[in-house]
């Protein structure tokens, strides 16, 4: 847990009324502190990260505070986070808290050894814990969601166009930063703490890319090379579209392909930024767009980084486990499967395809595959370990499917399938 800056009742006030928001879980809680912060000029920066780092404690321990609280009432929960997530004493919370805050400190401490049942004490909905138990058992779905209920470190892809990773982690090193090169990705960054990344001139020139470990490897199970043609069907933001264009030296064509106009332009100043001149971001009406039947059997390569729950990213995004139900996992298995069958299409004969997720369910990963396949018959499936050793990661062992998790990998939760179509 980072260091927290101290309390003060403007941070104490500013948190509660930022959590007074998130917590109806309409909207992507980074969404919600952002227009928060946006409309409120006189917090600081050290007030934005108290309420930051409180906000997101109290949402990734949501049930059991409010369990260990008896209450949801934001205040009480912030205190409560204080006190239990952050370690501080009845002496350091005495000045800011009233006479009911003092009682609910009290009741909170009073109920400290209480037994939880799991689902609420590893702070997961019920139905989230039962098929995460159905999966991988009791025992590996408790050390899954402690590593879950985690702020997530801070990962950068460096830009090789641009330099080395050695040549970066110096000059970053050389300014202060802890970090460290990834275990696993040739070209990622792990920083400790929260360096003023917006103002790095590494950052600002396209050197330094956010994106996390277990996301680079996707690009490496891709594997494009120079010279092809390659999509990233489901592009989003670009993160993996760059990482493709610079494992390509800017050569050959490479297709960002996205149905959200929005995500395409937050894409465009990164994509200016790279320096890459071989990416072209088209837009599509859906996976049935006519213009996709003009490029079936034109591509070497093709990325299926699919819409998915996103539940692999709940570090990052702990209001996630909340704002997801059970019910709209089954509803994105089938656009899943839509997109995967629309995307395979596009592959020449001998082209391979990544189909991937940030999600940690069996229905949005093996199951997709596994279906399609079965239905296809024009593909096969490569060993993604074998295949990521080829490029130079020889050390991960996850099986002939790509299977990441927080806590035995240190990254997001990532799931990946590697696919070749028949040459026949």
């Amino acid at each position: 847990m980072p260091a927290l800056p101290p309390p003060t009742e403007l941070r104490l006030d500013s948190a509660t009324q930022a959590l007074s928001l998130a917590s109806g879980f309409e909207q992507p809680a980074d969404r919600i502190l952002q227009a928060f912060f946006r409309e409120r000029h006189h917090l600081g920066r050290q007030d934005r990260a108290f309420v930051a780092e409180v906000v997101y404690a109290v949402l990734r321990r949501w049930r059991s505070l409010q369990a260990r609280a008896n209450t949801a009432v934001p205040r009480s929960l912030v205190l409560a986070a204080l006190a239990t997530v952050f370690g501080l004493s009845a002496r350091a919370l005495a000045s800011l808290a009233g006479e009911d805050d003092v009682k609910g400190l009290a009741a909170l401490r009073a109920r400290a050894s209480d037994a939880l049942p799991p689902a609420v004490a590893l702070d997961l909905p019920d139905w989230l814990y039962a098929r995460l138990v159905s999966q991988s058992g009791a025992e590996d779905t408790s050390r899954l969601a402690q590593a879950l209920n985690q702020p997530a470190p801070l990962d950068l892809r460096v830009n090789t166009l641009r330099c080395t990773r050695e040549q970066a982690l110096a000059v970053l090193r050389e300014r202060g930063w802890s970090v460290e090169p990834t275990p696993w990705s040739p070209a990622g960054l792990r920083v400790a703490g929260h360096p003023a990344l917006a103002r790095e001139p590494l950052h600002l020139d396209g050197t330094l890319e956010v994106q996390d470990e277990g996301s680079q490897l996707l690009a490496l199970l891709v594997a494009p090379r120079r010279r092809e043609r390659v999509a990233d069907f489901c592009a989003g933001a670009g993160g993996k579209t760059l990482a493709l264009g610079a494992l390509m030296q800017s050569t050959g064509s490479l297709y960002a392909m996205d149905i959200s106009e929005r995500r395409l332009r937050a894409f465009e100043p990164r994509l200016r930024r790279s320096g890459l001149s071989n990416v072209h971001p088209m837009l599509l009406a859906s996976a049935a767009d006519p213009r996709l039947k003009r490029l079936a059997g034109k591509f070497d390569r093709v990325l299926v980084d699919a819409p998915c729950s996103g539940l692999g990213t709940v570090r990052r995004n702990p209001d996630m486990k909340w704002r997801q139900g059970e019910a709209a996992v089954g509803e994105m298995a089938a656009r899943q499967r839509e997109i995967l069958e629309a995307a395979s299409r596009l592959l020449r004969p001998g082209g391979r395809l990544v189909y991937a997720t940030c999600s940690l369910l069996a229905e949005e990963n093996d199951a997709i595959v596994d279906g399609f396949l079965a239905a296809s018959g024009a593909f096969r499936e490569l060993d993604a370990s074998a295949e990521l050793a080829a490029q130079g990661v020889r050390d991960l062992h996850t099986g002939t499917r790509l299977r990441l998790l927080p806590h035995l990998h240190g990254t997001d939760g990532f799931f990946a399938a590697v696919l070749e179509r028949s040459a026949g």
